[in-house]
């Protein structure tokens, strides 16, 4: 599976259960990025999609269990502790903000094992800067 998800500066991904931030226009690169594709999500996050044409969101609350290998999963509320699910990728968002948060993203993106393929930085609508950063999971030989 592809992970996405959204964090700040710190790494956080929540506050008190809720997400720190949401934009728009990253709204639309997720589905832009999917397009084609099934994008899983929880209730939660799929409020955010609403009124969008997101035909590729699929809503599970246990939606991580039942990716498939290429399917996207976005998350904003983290389990804890994370399933030992396969993923492939990382898209990671970042708001290049820090916010008050409790709740970190769950994977640490480094060797051995991850790898940053590609970096890109692009004007959101209530952030001035949002980076995307594309982390491939690669085994050792």
């Amino acid at each position: 599976m592809i992970l996405i998800a959204a964090a700040d500066e710190g790494g956080g991904l929540t506050f008190h259960n809720r997400r720190q931030s949401q934009d728009r226009i990253l709204r639309q690169h997720i589905l832009t990025i999917t397009e084609g594709k099934r994008l899983w999500m929880d209730a939660y996050s799929a409020r955010q999609f609403a009124g969008m044409d997101a035909p590729q969101i699929t809503v599970a609350e246990d939606f991580l269990s039942r990716a498939e290998s290429g399917d996207y999963c976005f998350i904003e509320r983290c389990p804890s502790p994370f399933p030992p699910v396969p993923i492939s990728q990382v898209i990671l968002f970042r708001w290049n903000r820090r916010y008050p948060s409790d709740a970190p993203f769950p994977i640490r993106l480094e060797p051995p094992g991850w790898v940053m393929a590609c970096t890109e930085d692009f004007a959101g609508y209530s952030h001035e800067k949002i980076t995307k950063e594309v982390w491939n999971y690669e085994e050792e030989i």
